[in-house]
């Protein structure tokens, strides 16, 4: 969504690279301190089709009694001694699958665990979506950009939404196909370089990132007449063609923003030259359609009512028609426009921006659960929820714990989220990075994205959430079923064919269940060892497994358990964040 108001001073911290983790340099004082974080274990890409070779790369050349495990859900497939910290394994043939590779030895006949990475085994990126962004083009050399996607590529970042690179809304690409410019002023003056952008493409497209290019569906600048933009193609507010819907914007932007219609077909054939441009030029994948949300009522220039929400399918419909091998998406403010013609249409995925409407952890959820059931279940989701929205006005550091509980009910839900960049993203105006994510945030972010994707066909793939029961055998911890309440022990339930999977996440110590964390001050929960617990079982269990994305970064451990009737009785290692529990049949 294009900014609502200027929440920021003019100077504010515009670092280029806030988020990138490794290969910098000792004498970089933002990142050596409280932000460095330099990972164990990588890998090439961010995900890989059926049968294609990964490469590992460890940061320390490994003991010599050390092995690497391969697992699937919970069960080895492969397994062999290492003795180099880089090596490679051929993806499994089935498509779609999520892997956990861990390293690993045996002391003294306990397991202890010294890295651990996921690996995503897909042909397409809209399946398992995980969207990050960038926001600043300057002129930036070629280390600062490899730097940056090699950051996003150790999440599994794997399609990359290139926020206000353009010139003008309504002619994005400056210059023209034979003579594009090299450097051109963006929306508030910034200046972008055309090497940069295209840097950051061919590096994207080096980890197998998708690279989606931003633009609103009806965006006209000030000088968009002399363009070629006609005054029939406008919205307006009133049924006389006398005032344009538009964005406001003051200095230093260049322009308000003037809204056209989106389901206008001249006004489609026109943009739709000018994406045809920018891809002569540009080598993106596809284009990241933006609205405004509901505008409340408008009109086009023979003073009919235009229903927005019903003109963002012929939209999507004209723009796939003009590159069909191009991909689509489009972001739903608030939901506006997802049902009645989004959801359905020739996007990947289905994208929310999520504002005050929703709330609470329990709404944020339902979003998740509407787009599923607005897609007969056919997309995932991705959320844009900036955390820490109104900390983000000043300088400092996200708060881990929200962002944490945050993510836990995300991904736990089987959505995405999208907020990792150059920096972390806590506000609309994504080159706002203002707040920076200190070292214990960016390790413990790579271990939940880590878990989502070795986990994705459980989280993502299937399944339907059921009431699942769950209770406290030595009064540890009190819980209670979704939606989750302040001071218990939230219990997501998901039924599959042959298992059971039962999400925990820790309510207990919280402060708050909003989930934007809004000023940071949600607090960090208290860990708990060993807790028993109870959980219904609809069938004879065989084997029950754990795993966590705040213990052994993720790794599954078998755990041993008692059944009485449809009554299985446990004992979780510990519960911080989220725990997950599978009942096998």
């Amino acid at each position: 969504m294009k900014i609502k108001f200027m929440p920021i001073a003019l100077s504010l911290v515009l670092l280029v690279s806030g988020c990138k983790d490794y290969y910098e340099t000792k004498s970089d004082p933002v990142v050596y301190g409280d932000t460095y974080f330099n990972a164990s274990i990588h890998t090439d890409k961010a995900y890989y089709k059926p049968g294609e070779t990964i490469y590992f790369t460890l940061k320390e050349k490994p003991a010599s009694n050390v092995k690497v495990r391969y697992s699937y859900l919970g069960r080895t497939i492969q397994e062999e001694n290492l003795s180099s910290n880089s090596w490679n394994w051929t993806a499994p043939p089935d498509d779609y699958r999520g892997y956990m590779v861990d390293i690993y030895e045996v002391t003294e006949g306990k397991e202890k665990i010294y890295h651990s990475i996921a690996v995503d085994v897909s042909s397409d990126w809209k399946k398992f979506p995980r969207y990050g962004f960038l926001s600043s083009y300057g002129n930036l050399s070629g280390n600062i950009i490899e730097s940056n996607i090699n950051n996003l590529n150790r999440y599994h970042i794997n399609g990359v939404q290139f926020y206000d690179w353009m010139y003008d809304h309504h002619r994005p690409l400056a210059g023209t196909v034979d003579k594009p410019e090299s450097s051109w002023p963006d929306l508030m003056g910034r200046t972008n370089y055309l090497s940069t952008v295209k840097g950051y493409i061919d590096a994207a497209h080096g980890k197998g990132m998708k690279a989606m290019f931003y633009n609103l569906a009806f965006g006209a600048l000030s000088n968009a007449a002399a363009d070629g933009v006609k005054e029939e193609w406008y919205l307006f507010k009133d049924a006389n063609h006398s005032q344009k819907d538009r964005h406001s914007l003051d200095p230093p932007f260049r322009s308000s923003i003037y809204l056209t219609n989106p389901g206008d077909p001249a006004w489609q054939n026109y943009l739709k030259s000018r994406n045809s441009d920018v891809y002569a030029v540009l080598d993106f994948d596809g284009y990241h359609i933006d609205q405004l949300g509901d505008r409340g009522t408008v009109y086009n220039y023979n003073g009919e009512v235009v229903k927005l929400d019903e003109a963002y399918g012929s939209f999507i419909a004209s723009m796939k028609q003009a590159n069909q091998d191009k991909r689509l998406l489009m972001n739903a403010v608030s939901q506006y426009g997802q049902q009645r013609s989004i959801a359905k249409s020739a996007v990947d995925f289905l994208y929310t921006e999520v504002w005050n409407e929703s709330r609470t952890f329990d709404q944020l959820a339902s979003v998740i659960k509407d787009n599923n059931s607005y897609s007969d279940q056919t997309k995932a989701t991705v959320l844009a929820a900036y955390m820490n929205y109104a900390k983000s006005n000043n300088t400092g550091f996200v708060n881990l714990p929200g962002i944490l509980l945050t993510d836990a009910v995300i991904f736990s839900f089987g959505g995405a989220h999208l907020e990792l960049g150059e920096h972390y993203l806590a506000n609309e105006y994504f080159p706002n990075s203002n707040l920076q994510m200190k070292s214990e945030t960016k390790r413990n972010l790579m271990y939940y994205y880590d878990f989502l994707v070795a986990y994705q066909n459980l989280l993502r793939d299937g399944g339907v959430f059921s009431s699942i029961d769950v209770t406290s055998a030595d009064g540890k911890l009190s819980f209670q079923g979704w939606p989750a309440s302040q001071g218990k022990v939230a219990v997501i339930g998901k039924r599959f064919a042959n298992r059971d999977l039962v999400h925990l996440i820790n309510f207990t110590d919280a402060n708050s269940m909003e989930w934007r964390d809004t000023n940071g001050t949600q607090k960090e929960p208290k860990q708990v060892e060993n807790a028993q617990i109870k959980i219904t079982a609809s069938k004879a269990v065989v084997k029950v497994w754990f795993a966590s994305p705040d213990i052994n970064g993720g790794v599954a451990q078998p755990l041993s358990f008692k059944q009485s009737g449809g009554e299985v009785t446990l004992s979780i290692p510990s519960l911080k964040y989220w725990d997950m529990v599978v009942l096998e049949y």
